[in-house]
Order: C-alpha cells, then sequence, then structure tokens
C-alpha cells in the first residue's frame, strides 16, 4: 500500500513538474509583459499631462519668520567634528 502511494505521489509530482516547466514560464512571462505595458502607458499619459499643463512658476523662497518659542534659534549647532568628538569622549563608537 505504501509503494503504491509513494508512487501516485512521485506521477502527480512529474506531472506537475512538467506542466510547470512547459506552461509556468510563459504565464510568468505574460504577467511581466503585462505589467511593462501598463507602465508605459501610464507614463505616455503623465507625459502627455505635463507637456499640456502651463509652466509652473518656481515657487518663492520661504521667508525667515518669527522663531518659534521653544526652539534654540539663539544657540548654533555644534559642527559634525566637534559632535563626532564629543559622541567618542562620552564612550560612543560611530
Amino acid at each position: 500500500m505504501a509503494d503504491e502511494d509513494r508512487s501516485r505521489a512521485e506521477a502527480r509530482s512529474n506531472r506537475t513538474r512538467i506542466s510547470d516547466a512547459k506552461g509556468g514560464k510563459t504565464d510568468r512571462d505574460v504577467a511581466a509583459k503585462a505589467v511593462l505595458d501598463n507602465m508605459a502607458r501610464l507614463k505616455a499619459l503623465r507625459l502627455a499631462r505635463e507637456a499640456a499643463e502651463p509652466a509652473r512658476p518656481a515657487p518663492a523662497a520661504a521667508k525667515k519668520g518669527k522663531a518659534k518659542s521653544g526652539t534654540k534659534s539663539a544657540e548654533k549647532s555644534p559642527a559634525l567634528a566637534e559632535w563626532l568628538a564629543n559622541q567618542q569622549s562620552g564612550g560612543r563608537r560611530t
């Protein structure tokens, strides 16, 4: 009985392996081609939409306003070299 079950299982796995070898690769290829076609279509639509809309003016630089309370605007942050030296002297490794 066990030999019979084993032979059935081997036959079933062989059939699935053969069908995967024949059709599995083509299914993946078809799916990949569909994805690439869709991406190309969407890119063409985006480029057409961007070409149709008028050019936008460059955004104006942000105005420097009053500093929020609680920020350290008066204190300047230390330079990177100083910060690294403090980290190493404090026992931290980078």
